[in-house]
């Protein structure tokens, strides 16, 4: 089975095919042009691979939480070579295999995107969630102090892990709470949950699969 997969939800952009065991990924930093790069990004990986479109079997994106323009543009590419190929789509979450792909044995990962200039996304998996894939779908949004707040209720402790956290990083570390960052999430990372959850797909519904963008935008009315 060969499957592509994309992840461009925050701070990185990347896409990977699974081909015959063997993963083939590019990554590009140039997150905030995920528009015009996706689509070269894609048919470099192919190429690696020596595959074509048509060769394809599966399609997996990065589904958020993150940011509300990356994720329109992850979905509508994803979703577009689904709908031509005629070929499952799965979305897979993003928090919990950033969290996996971190590969903590022992404590609970605690994952982070930013939401918007102070604000947090953020949820904790124990490693028994983790690697049974039976992982919660709850994910908490607040400022610094509930993200450390959270962190350190934790028993045994957690590592937390999350891209661009400037602003937490000092806080996680006067808190006795281990940065890890997520240098290692990229595209390559969906594919043990993209497996698992290609069981679950049903082609007919390729019009009901959405990111999840949590954060609703609600436009300022300008005058009186």
């Amino acid at each position: 089975m060969n499957i592509l997969a994309i992840e461009c939800t925050h701070a990185s952009l990347s896409a990977a095919v699974l081909a015959a065991g063997i993963v083939y990924e590019a990554q590009s930093t140039d997150w905030q042009k995920a528009a015009e790069n996706l689509v070269p990004l894609i048919g470099e990986v192919l190429a690696s691979g020596g595959l074509d479109r048509k060769d394809l079997d599966r399609i997996a994106f990065s589904s958020g939480p993150g940011s509300f323009t990356a994720l329109r543009i992850g979905i509508s590419v994803a979703k577009g070579i689904a709908w031509g190929l005629g070929v499952p789509l799965i979305a897979v979450p993003t928090m919990p295999v950033m969290a996996a792909a971190l590969d903590e044995p022992t404590l609970t990962v605690m994952t982070v995107i930013q939401s918007r200039k102070g604000e947090y996304y953020f949820a904790c998996y124990t490693r028994e969630e983790l690697s049974s894939g039976l992982w919660h779908d709850r994910v908490d949004r607040g400022g610094a102090g509930d993200v450390i707040a959270a962190a350190s209720g934790v028993p045994g402790g957690v590592v937390a892990a999350g891209r661009g956290l400037d602003e937490l990083q000092p806080l996680f570390t006067a808190s006795g709470i281990r940065y890890a960052g997520a240098d290692l999430f990229s595209a390559r990372s969906l594919f043990p949950f993209a497996e698992r959850l290609c069981l679950e797909v049903d082609i007919t519904g390729l019009n009901d699969i959405a990111p999840d963008y949590r954060q609703m935008f609600v436009p300022k009315v300008q005058g009186g």
